[in-house]
């Protein structure tokens, strides 16, 4: 298929390596051109605009960081949606509002074009490795067309109806359980190593005896060792999507306090200037709180 794939982050530009690697004619475009120009060897054109990158595409795939990113790279000046030929479909990668969700879908409709919400759970790694898994929502013709461009990037295609921010809320409502679980995991380390316990140990006996999960085994074992950098997803985007669940959760009438602690925890990081770890991060922060090193 024809791609035009915008942004090329930590995320982006694995994925943009992916599809190429399966055969799709791609069509990049960066801020910063020279990760774009990375990827020509491997045999992607490089665009100077959007726009331009959207001209003859049948796919347009946008992995970019928030809101504003998304806005200006496509409904903004130069912005794709201008030149996405009628009938192609934006497939919106990104981790964004649901009110944004909502907008992109009634602005493609009124441009003849197709879109779907596409967000994606999994960190640098596993988009390397082709292991993300997608979460798809819009028209079922749209997201049947789109389908090879997703099963190029991940090890599953979640269907979630046929309302695109559908997809984001579950998105943001999934971060948030991520969130949530690395701010009790910072507390609880916290807690035992002000009291003398091998944090290591702790690891090994939560994670071992009392339940086992992934999650736990490859988050603990960033905070036993402090390995917050490079950040596979820094905590200024935690603090963002954190954030978005609780828009969303407004808008719903539905209450989230613990979302409330955990953007509280993050502005806490972001004040002291740790955007830029990962947002593992959580745990030097309750440490410090604690009178212990970070």
């Amino acid at each position: 298929m024809r791609i035009a794939f915008l942004g090329l982050g930590r995320m982006g530009l694995p994925m943009a390596r992916n599809l190429l690697a399966a055969g799709h004619e791609l069509v990049v475009y960066n801020r910063t051109r020279s990760r774009a120009e990375a990827l020509e060897s491997e045999g992607a054109r490089v665009a100077g605009s959007p726009a331009e990158a959207a001209e003859d595409a049948e796919v347009l795939v946008t992995m970019l960081a928030d809101d504003a990113a998304v806005e200006r790279t496509v409904l903004g000046a130069s912005g794709a949606l201008a030149t996405l030929p009628e009938g192609a479909i934006h497939l919106s990668m990104s981790t964004i509002s649901t009110a944004l969700s909502r907008r992109l879908g009634r602005e493609h409709a009124a441009a003849g074009q197709a879109y779907v919400a596409a967000p994606v759970f999994g960190r640098p790694e596993a988009a390397a490795s082709a292991e993300l898994w997608v979460l798809a929502a819009g028209a079922p013709e749209a997201i049947d067309r789109a389908r090879p461009v997703m099963e190029a990037l991940g090890q599953g295609v979640i269907e979630l109806g046929e309302e695109p921010e559908t997809a984001n809320l579950v998105k943001v409502a999934g971060n948030f359980l991520l969130s949530s679980m690395l701010e009790g995991m910072a507390e609880a380390f916290a807690l035992v190593r002000k009291n003398g316990v091998d944090p290591e140990l702790f690891l090994d006996i939560v994670n071992g005896r009392l339940f086992r999960s992934p999650i736990y085994e490859g988050y603990g074992g960033l905070m036993v060792r402090g390995g917050y950098e490079p950040a596979g997803f820094a905590l200024k985007l935690g603090l963002k999507d954190t954030r978005l669940v609780l828009a969303a959760g407004d808008e719903s009438e539905v209450p989230m306090p613990a979302a409330s602690v955990v953007r509280d925890r993050y502005l806490t990081g972001m004040a002291r200037g740790l955007g830029e770890l990962d947002w593992a991060g959580l745990g030097r922060i309750a440490a410090e709180d604690a009178g212990l090193d970070g």
